[in-house]
C-alpha cells in the first residue's frame, strides 16, 4: 500500500469508529475528517468544497424542500385520511401504512414519509388502545423499503446514480432501481406485514406521547364556506369524518346564535360557525379534510400574509395585556394580523364566541399568527410561547397545485427533459412562489447535519478512488471470491455493504462501496450495474440496528424500543432482501 493509501484507510477507519462511538454527531466528524485529508494533503485544497455542490448534496436538499412542500400543502393528507382507522386490526393497520409509506418513501425522501406518518401511526395506536411500539417499527422498515424504488426515495440512490455519472459517463434514470428496488420492496412488505410486526417484544414505556397531552383540549371554531361540499348536509353527515379526526362536534353558531348541544338533522348552510373541541394538529386535519375556513377574519388574513401564516400555543400569566380582555376588545385581528383559533380551559364552559371571550391568567391560546411576526405576537400579548410542537397550517387550497408541480418534475426527469437537480429546483420555486411553502420555511426543512455529510464525505470518497484504495479494496473481495459463481460474488458484496450499512450511515456507506463494486466488475471485465444495483439496495437495507438509518433512529424512543429488538424483525428481512435481490439483479441487469 501507499502512503496516501495507508492515510486514508487510517482516516476512514477514524471516521467509522467515531460514528460506531456516538460521542460526537455524525457531521463534526465527517467535516473534521475532510479538513484532515487537505492538512495532510489528501484532498486537494481547490476539490476541499467540491462536494457541497455535488448533485447527490443538492439533491437530497431540495428533496427535502419538496417534501415539506407536499406535505404543507395537504397532498399527504389526501391519502393518509381516507385509509387509516383506528377499528381495524393491527395487521391490517400495518399492512395499510406499510403501503402507503412504501408508495411515499418512493416519490418523497423516506425520512420525510416516516417523519409525517409517525404521529399520525402514533395517534392510531392511542385510539386504538395499543402501545405504539407495535405498529412504529414496520413503518420505519416499510419507509425503508420504499425509498429503494426510485432515484429521489433515500440518499444512497441519489449517491450511487452521480457516482454512475462520473465513473461511467451516464447517471443511472429515475426509475432504473424500480425493477430490483420495487421488488425486494415488495417482498419486505410483505414480511413485515404478516409475520415480522409478530416478532416484535411488547412494551409499554410510556414514551412517545405528546408531552403536553395532559392539557385540556381547545375550544375552536370553523366555517363552512361558500359552495363547499356540506352545504346542504345534516350536521349527523359531519360526525363520522369529525371523530376520524379526533374532533368533538359541540355545536354550531348560525346569525349570532349559538346552539348547544348538537342538533343531528340540522341543515348546514354557508357561513355556519362550528364549534369544536380538539387538539391543534387534529383540528387542522379536519379541517383540511372537510375544506372548511378559519373564522372568516383568519382567512383575510391568511390571503394577505405574503410569508405563510403559523399555529403557535401561549399560555396567558397574570398582567399579561389580554388577562381578562377580550381578543376582540384588544383589536387583536386589525393591530397584530392575529387571529385566536382556540382557547384551552380546564374546568370551564366557554358559553360565547371565541373572539368575544374574557381570557383568564392560566388559559393556553391557539393563535393563527403571521410566520415573520410570531414571536412579536406573544411578547405583544405578554404570554409566554408553550414548546414548540411544529404546528403548521395546511395549506389545503394548493393540494393539487403542489401534485401537479411535483408530477411534472418527476416525469421531465424520468423522461430526460430535466436534469433532476434542475426539475427539483423548480418545484421548490414554484411552491414559494404559489405560496406553497413560505419563503421563510425553505431553509428550516434542509437537514443541514446531512448536507455537511455528504459535502464531507465525497472528497474524501474521490480521493480513495484516485489514490487506488477502492481498487484494492475491490480486489480483496475478488480474490476472496475466487472461482465463485457470479451470484456468490453479488451476494459477498451485498453482505459487507449491508453489514457496514448497518452499523455506520447508510450515506457514508454508498459513498464508500460503490466505486468498490464498479472495481470489482472492471477486474472481473463484467457490466458494473449489477454491482451498483447490489450496493445501491444494501446500503438502503439497514434493518439491524437503530444507528445504520435515520428512520430506525426516528422511532427508538417513540416506539420504547431497545438497541436489541431491531434484529429481532431486522435479520430476517435483510436475508429476504438478499434473497430477492440476487437473482432480480441478474435477470435484469446481465453481467
Amino acid at each position: 500500500m501507499t502512503t496516501d493509501q495507508i492515510l486514508l484507510f487510517t482516516l476512514f477507519g477514524t471516521v467509522f469508529g467515531l460514528l460506531l462511538w456516538g460521542r460526537f454527531r455524525y457531521d463534526l466528524v465527517a467535516f473534521g475528517a475532510l479538513m484532515a485529508g487537505v492538512v495532510l494533503g489528501l484532498v486537494p485544497s481547490h476539490d476541499a468544497f467540491a462536494g457541497f455542490g455535488h448533485p447527490a448534496t443538492l439533491v437530497v436538499a431540495l428533496v427535502l424542500v419538496v417534501s415539506a412542500g407536499l406535505v404543507r400543502s395537504g397532498a399527504v393528507f389526501l391519502i393518509t385520511r381516507t385509509l387509516v382507522d383506528s377499528t381495524r386490526s393491527l395487521g391490517a393497520h400495518i399492512t395499510i401504512m406499510g403501503g402507503v409509506g412504501g408508495v411515499l418513501s418512493a416519490f418523497m425522501n423516506n425520512v420525510a414519509a416516516l417523519a409525517l406518518l409517525m404521529p399520525v401511526d402514533i395517534a392510531t395506536a392511542r385510539k386504538a388502545g395499543r402501545v405504539p411500539g407495535l405498529s412504529l417499527m414496520p413503518l420505519s422498515f416499510a419507509t425503508i423499503l420504499g425509498g429503494m424504488a426510485t432515484l429521489i426515495g433515500t440518499p444512497p440512490n441519489i449517491i450511487i446514480a452521480s457516482i454512475r455519472q462520473d465513473a461511467l459517463g451516464a447517471p443511472f434514470g429515475m426509475f432504473d432501481f424500480a425493477p430490483v428496488g420495487g421488488i425486494a420492496a415488495i417482498a419486505g412488505l410483505i414480511f413485515v406485514a404478516l409475520v415480522g410486526w409478530r416478532l416484535i417484544p411488547t412494551r409499554d414505556s410510556g414514551v412517545g406521547k405528546d408531552p403536553m397531552g395532559d392539557l385540556a383540549p381547545y375550544i375552536a371554531e370553523l366555517t363552512i364556506p361558500e359552495n363547499n361540499k356540506l352545504v346542504g348536509t345534516r350536521l349527523r353527515d359531519l360526525l363520522d369524518p369529525a371523530e376520524a379526526s379526533d374532533v368533538a362536534i359541540l355545536g354550531v353558531m348560525r346569525d349570532g346564535q349559538r346552539r348547544f348541544g348538537i342538533g343531528r338533522n340540522l341543515d348546514l348552510k354557508a357561513g355556519d360557525i362550528l364549534i369544536l373541541e380538539a387538539a391543534p394538529d387534529a383540528l387542522d386535519e379536519f379541517r383540511s379534510a372537510s375544506s372548511l375556513d378559519f373564522a372568516p377574519e383568519g382567512h383575510a388574513i391568511e390571503d394577505a400574509v405574503g410569508e405563510g401564516v403559523r399555529l403557535v400555543e401561549m399560555v396567558v400569566p397574570e398582567g399579561s395585556r389580554i388577562a381578562g380582555r377580550s381578543s376582540q376588545a384588544i383589536g387583536l385581528g386589525w393591530r397584530k394580523r392575529t387571529v385566536l383559533m382556540g382557547i384551552s380551559r380546564k374546568g370551564t364552559r366557554i358559553a360565547k364566541r371565541l373572539r368575544q371571550t374574557v381570557i383568564e391568567p392560566g388559559d393556553i391560546l391557539l393563535l393563527l399568527t403571521p410566520s415573520d411576526t410570531t414571536e412579536d405576537v406573544v411578547d405583544w400579548l405578554g404570554g409566554l410561547a408553550l414548546a414548540d410542537r411544529g404546528l403548521a397550517v395546511t395549506r389545503d387550497s394548493k393540494t393539487w397545485a403542489a401534485i401537479g408541480f411535483f408530477a411534472a418534475a418527476v416525469a421531465a426527469a424520468a423522461f430526460g427533459v430535466l436534469y433532476l437537480p434542475v426539475a427539483l429546483g423548480l418545484v421548490v420555486v414554484a411552491y414559494v412562489l404559489f405560496k406553497i411553502l413560505p419563503l421563510s420555511e425553505v431553509y428550516t426543512h434542509i437537514e443541514w447535519p446531512v448536507v455537511v455529510l455528504l459535502g464531507s464525505m465525497i472528497p474524501l470518497g474521490a480521493a480513495l478512488q484516485s489514490s487506488g484504495g477502492t481498487e484494492l479494496l475491490a480486489n480483496g473481495l475478488v480474490t476472496l471470491t475466487a472461482g465463485w459463481p457470479a451470484w456468490g460474488t453479488l451476494t459477498v458484496l451485498m453482505v459487507v455493504t449491508m453489514t457496514l450499512s448497518d452499523v455506520l450511515n447508510n450515506t457514508a456507506t454508498a459513498i464508500v462501496a460503490a466505486p468498490v463494486g464498479i472495481q470489482m466488475a472492471q477486474t472481473l471485465d463484467v457490466n458494473p450495474d449489477p454491482f451498483l444495483m447490489a450496493v445501491a439496495v444494501a446500503a438502503s437495507a439497514a434493518f439491524l440496528t437503530p444507528i445504520g438509518h435515520k428512520n430506525n433512529t426516528l422511532i427508538l424512543g417513540p416506539g420504547g424500543y431497545g438497541f436489541g429488538d431491531y434484529w429481532r424483525m431486522g435479520l430476517p428481512l435483510e436475508i429476504i432482501v438478499i434473497t430477492v435481490s440476487i437473482p432480480t439483479i441478474l435477470v435484469v441487469w446481465p453481467l
